[in-house]
């Protein structure tokens, strides 16, 4: 009797979740402009997954790596919007589900969203005690995009602890930080590509080269901008000058969509803007 009830659960809940995803990762192809993917809300999850909160995490995650892996967050597309709440909604649900920190690393934080994709490390690493990865890579993205060495540092640290075995090494990395010492771009795009060689997803490597080509153009932007400032020994006040001085030949294209800034005389990678969110300039 107890095996016949415990199938009969599971068939439910399963039939649950696929109708869930039938209705809410199947848009309306007419109303893509204006129609949103539907992200469940956690406690609703829960109740789906009879009061299993980790099992709604799984469900929530196996519908982000479904769903395709695009992303395009500065517009009105569909699958930035999906992704960000839905990578929030899991680290609600389980903020240890090791699926869902390492895609929103690999995802969110290069296509613009670095800030959220922390957010989400952040509380993977609170709750991973074990894991020595999000506390690392969080203390990465701090500071190659906002060069905030304090909590660089502060995730290094934290790394360190974990991983006896590498410690020193993390440690150095952490002092050459606060010393300055680092080509940040090489060591960004070395490690982009040593990430996309781990993969073993092929949606997930090919969506990993579009932010190795997204960095590549910057490292380009950066290093026409050196070559102008040394050769003409004047700063670089506008980005148009780097072509009409030919030293660009056009300005390389994101594939991501979302570009790239040129902000108090350096250029950067554009970041995500969103609605209701202020963030410090």
């Amino acid at each position: 009797m107890k095996v016949v009830t415990l199938k009969l659960v599971f068939g439910i809940a399963m039939s649950m979740y696929v109708l869930l995803v039938a209705t809410s990762s199947q848009p309306n192809r007419e109303l893509v402009a204006t129609q949103d993917r539907i992200v469940v809300s956690a406690p609703l999850q829960v109740v789906l997954a009879f009061g299993d909160r980790y099992l709604a995490a799984n469900f929530e995650v196996i519908r982000l790596a479904a769903t395709g892996m695009e992303v395009n967050p500065l517009t009105d597309t569909i699958d930035g919007k999906y992704l960000l709440r839905a990578h929030q909604a899991a680290t609600r649900l389980n903020p240890c589900h090791e699926d869902n920190y390492y895609l929103a690393n690999a995802i969110l934080a290069w296509a613009g969203a670095d800030q959220e994709a922390n957010n989400i490390l952040w509380s993977a690493a609170q709750c991973r005690h074990w894991d020595f990865l999000p506390s690392f890579l969080y203390g990465f993205n701090q500071y190659f995009f906002n060069r905030n060495v304090v909590e660089a540092q502060r995730g290094l640290d934290l790394a360190a602890e974990r991983y006896e075995e590498n410690a020193q090494a993390i440690r150095r990395f952490s002092i050459m930080i606060a010393a300055e010492e680092l080509d940040d771009e090489a060591m960004a795009l070395a490690y982009l590509k040593d990430q996309q060689k781990q993969v073993s997803d092929k949606a997930l490597a090919e969506s990993l080269q579009d932010r190795v080509v997204r960095l590549e153009g910057l490292i380009r932007l950066r290093e026409a901008q050196k070559n102008y400032e040394e050769e003409l020994g004047e700063s670089l006040n506008s980005p148009q000058a780097l072509i009409d001085k030919g030293y660009l030949g056009a300005f390389p294209d994101d594939p991501l969509g979302i570009g790239y800034e040129f902000v108090d005389g350096q250029f950067k990678l554009r970041r995500l803007r969103i609605q209701g969110v202020e963030r410090p300039q």
